[in-house]
C-alpha cells in the first residue's frame, strides 16, 4: 500500500538526520551526498530506496539500480533494503557491483556488440598480471612503454580505438591486444577492464538497449563513488546522460582509496557538473563514540584542512584505553601478548572473537601462519578472510548469493530451533520460485515444501558421520531442492559455467573443511560463517565492514613503509581502517621487526592516543 510523500516514515529507525532527510526527498535532481566515516550511508540509501518505492514515485515495473565498488557493499545494501521494504518491493532494488552489472549487461546483448570485438558465449575472465603485460609489450615491440601506462590505457581507451586523443601507434597496440585475447587458442580471455570497456561500447552503438535500460531504471544510486574510475564513469555517462534518469552519489574523497587502479580524482566535482547534481551532507558518526571520533578527525583534517566537524552519536561502552600504541621486543613477544589480551576480553566477557578484528597491510597468509598457533594455545581461532577456498576468497565467498542462500537452508538441518533461518529461507526462496506475496496458497506450498525439505536434510545430518564425505552430500540435497538452473537463472553473476562452478566450489570446500574440524553440523555453519573466531584481513577488505575492536598489527615503518605524509592514498586508507573502529582502536608493532612510524605517532599522541610498552601489565579493560 503506497503513501503520500508528506506521510511516509523512516523505516526501522526513529528518525533521520537533517542532511539525510534533505538528500532523501530530493527526486527531482540528482544530488551528491557527502558522508563520512560512519554516517550510515548503506542506512540513508535503503531508507531512500523505501521512500521511493513506498510512496509511488518509483511505480512498478520501474526499479531502481544501486552500484558498489565492492561485492559485500551491494550485498549489505540489497539486505538491508530487504529489510526496510516488502518483498515485493525489495525485488525491485537492484544492487550489483560495476563489475557485475557490467557482466549482466554483455552476458545479455554480447551478440550486440559490433564485430571483431563481440566476445564468444565461453569467455573467461582473466586477471592480468604484470609478467603477461610485460610479455605482450615485448613481442610487440614496446618495451619502453610501462605495463602500468599500458594496463590503464587497456581500462581507459573507448572502443572501437578511433577517439581523438589515442595516437595511430596506440590504436594499433591496443587492437593487436584485443584481438589477442579475444582469439586465444585456448579461449577468449577477459578482464572486467575490457568487460567495461564492451558494454560502454555497446551502450553507445545500440540505441534501443540504452532507452531500455533508461526506462527500467527512472532511480541510480551510486555508492562509494569516490572509488569511481574513469572508466566506469564513461559506462555511466553512456548509459543515463541525457536521460530523465536521478542519481544519488554518496561517497567521502577522504576515503578515495582506489587511486592506484584509476580512481578519478575529482569524481564529485565532474559527475555535479555532468548530470546537474545538488550537493548534500552527513554529518552525524553513528558507528564510534565521541572518543574515537576526536582522534579520527586529527586524520581528516590532516586530509583536508577544511573537513567540517563530524557529530559523534555511537555510545562509549567500554572503560580504560580505546586508542592505544602498543609496543613490543620480538614478534614473539607482541603474538603472545595481543593473544593472551583477547583471551582476557572474552573471558571478562567485554568481546566476542568475531568482534575483534586483526588488520595487516599486506601478506595476511603469511600473518595467518604466524599467528595461528600463537593464538590455539590460548583456545582462539584465527579467520583470514584473504585465504583462498576453492579459487575464491573467504571474504569474497561470503558476500555470494549462493551463500546467503544456503547456510539459513543448511541451518533448517541441524536440529536446532532457528526463526530466523526458517524466516530467510522463506523469504529468499519466495524471491526465488518468484511467489507473490498475495498468493496465499502459493505461500502454503512453500512453507510445506521448505518442511519436507527440513525433515529430509535432518534425517542426512544425523543419519551420516560428520565429515567432508557426507558435507559434499548435505549440500548437494540442498543443491536439488533448490534447484541449480533456477539459481543460476535468478542470478546472472551465476549463468556461466565457469563462475557458477566456481562459486560452488568455493562453498563446499570450506564447508567439508568446517564440517571436518567440529563435531557438530551447527559448528560446523559456525565455523563457515566466521563465529567465534578472530578475523583477520588486510586494511583495504575493512572497508565497509565495522568492528567492536580492531588490532593494526605490524604497524611499523619497515612493514607500512608506504605510510608516509606524502603518500595522500595510503593515509586514506589508514583512516578508512581505523574508522571501521565501534569501541576501541590499537596499533602493536615490535622492535624486531621495524621502528615505530614516527610522524604518525606525532599526529595522533597529542589526539588522545596512549603509548603502551609492551602489555605485561595491562589486565582487562586496562585495569
Amino acid at each position: 500500500m503506497l503513501v503520500l510523500p508528506d506521510d511516509w516514515r523512516p523505516q526501522g529507525v526513529d528518525d533521520l538526520e537533517p542532511g539525510a532527510w534533505q538528500a532523501l526527498r530530493e527526486t527531482d535532481r540528482s544530488v551528491c551526498v557527502t558522508a563520512g566515516a560512519g554516517a550510515g550511508k548503506t542506512e540513508f540509501l535503503a531508507q531512500k530506496a523505501a521512500y521511493l518505492l513506498q510512496t509511488g514515485i518509483c511505480l512498478p515495473p520501474k526499479c531502481i539500480l544501486a552500484i558498489s565498488f565492492k561485492r559485500d557493499a551491494a550485498q549489505t545494501l540489497k539486505a538491508r533494503v530487504g529489510k526496510r521494504c516488502p518483498p515485493d518491493q525489495a525485488r525491485r532494488f537492484h544492487s550489483l557491483t560495476f563489475d557485475a552489472f557490467t557482466k549482466n549487461m554483455l552476458d545479455r546483448f554480447r551478440a550486440a556488440i559490433p564485430q571483431p570485438f563481440g566476445p564468444p558465449r565461453n569467455y573467461e575472465i582473466g586477471f592480468p598480471r604484470r609478467d603477461d603485460l610485460e610479455d605482450f609489450l615485448t613481442r610487440s615491440g614496446w618495451r619502453d612503454i610501462g605495463w602500468q601506462k599500458f594496463e590503464k590505457a587497456i581500462a581507459r581507451a573507448p572502443l572501437p580505438f578511433d577517439a581523438e586523443g589515442i595516437p595511430p601507434a596506440w590504436r594499433e597496440l591496443l587492437h593487436t591486444y584485443w584481438q589477442e585475447q579475444l582469439e586465444r587458442p585456448t579461449g577468449t580471455l577477459l578482464s572486467f577492464a575490457m568487460i567495461n570497456r564492451l558494454v560502454d561500447y555497446l551502450l553507445r552503438e545500440n540505441p534501443a538497449i540504452r532507452r531500455a535500460l533508461q526506462l527500467t531504471y527512472p532511480f541510480v544510486f551510486l555508492d562509494e563513488f569516490q572509488d569511481t574510475t574513469y572508466a566506469q564513469y564513461d559506462l555511466v555517462k553512456s548509459a543515463f546522460h541525457g536521460s530523465d534518469a536521478v542519481f544519488t552519489a554518496v561517497g567521502d574523497d577522504k576515503q578515495r582509496i582506489m587511486g592506484w587502479a584509476g580512481a578519478m580524482d575529482n569524481a564529485f566535482q565532474e559527475f555535479a557538473s555532468d548530470f546537474n547534481a545538488v550537493n548534500g551532507a552527513l554529518r552525524f558518526n553513528w558507528r564510534s563514540h565521541a572518543d574515537l571520533v576526536a582522534i579520527q578527525q586529527v586524520i581528516a583534517e590532516r586530509i583536508d584542512p577544511n573537513v567540517e566537524d563530524v557529530e559523534a552519536r555511537g555510545q562509549r561502552a567500554v572503560d580504560g584505553q580505546v586508542a592505544a600504541l602498543w609496543r613490543f621486543d620480538t614478534r614473539e613477544q607482541e603474538a603472545q601478548q595481543i593473544a593472551a589480551w583477547i583471551d582476557r576480553e572474552i573471558e571478562h566477557g567485554i568481546l566476542e572473537p568475531h568482534d575483534c578484528a586483526i588488520l595487516v597491510r599486506m601478506r595476511a597468509d603469511d600473518v595467518e601462519a604466524e599467528l595461528t598457533d600463537v593464538f590455539a594455545a590460548q583456545g582462539l581461532k584465527i579467520r583470514n578472510l584473504a585465504r583462498s577456498v576453492g579459487g575464491i576468497a573467504i571474504q569474497e565467498l561470503l558476500a555470494e548469493e549462493l551463500t546467503g542462500i544456503f547456510i539459513p537452508l543448511l541451518r533448517l538441518g541441524t536440529g536446532e530451533r532457528s526463526p530466523g533461518a526458517w524466516n530467510a529461507t522463506q523469504e529468499q526462496l519466495q524471491a526465488l520460485f518468484a511467489i507473490d506475496t498475495g498468493d496465499e496458497r502459493a505461500q502454503e506450498r512453500l512453507q510445506r515444501s521448505i518442511e519436507e525439505f527440513s525433515s529430509t536434510l535432518r534425517a542426512a545430518m544425523r543419519d551420516n558421520e560428520q565429515n567432508g564425505e557426507s558435507a559434499a552430500n548435505v549440500f548437494q540435497i540442498a543443491l536439488e531442492f533448490v534447484g541449480a538452473d533456477r539459481l543460476r537463472q535468478a542470478f546472472p553473476a551465476y549463468r556461466r559455467d565457469a563462475d557458477f562452478e566456481r562459486v560452488r566450489t568455493g562453498f563446499i570446500t570450506l564447508f567439508c573443511e568446517c564440517a571436518e574440524a567440529v563435531d557438530a553440523w551447527s559448528d560446523a555453519l559456525d565455523r563457515f560463517e566466521g563465529i567465534g573466531q578472530v578475523p583477520l584481513m588486510t586494511i583495504h577488505k575493512s572497508k565497509g565492514l565495522e568492528f567492536h575492536t580492531m588490532i593494526f598489527f605490524g604497524l611499523d615503518a619497515q612493514t607500512w613503509w608506504s605510510l608516509s605524509p606524502g603518500r595522500d592514498e595510503e593515509l586514506n586508507s589508514f583512516f578508512v581502517a581505523f574508522t571501521r573502529a565501534m569501541q576501541r582502536a590499537f596499533f602493536a608493532y615490535c622492535s624486531e621487526r621495524g621502528q615505530a612510524i614516527g610522524w604518525l605517532e606525532n599526529m595522533l599522541l597529542p589526539a588522545g592516543l596512549e603509548r603502551v610498552d609492551g602489555l605485561l601489565h595491562l589486565a582487562v579493560g586496562d585495569e
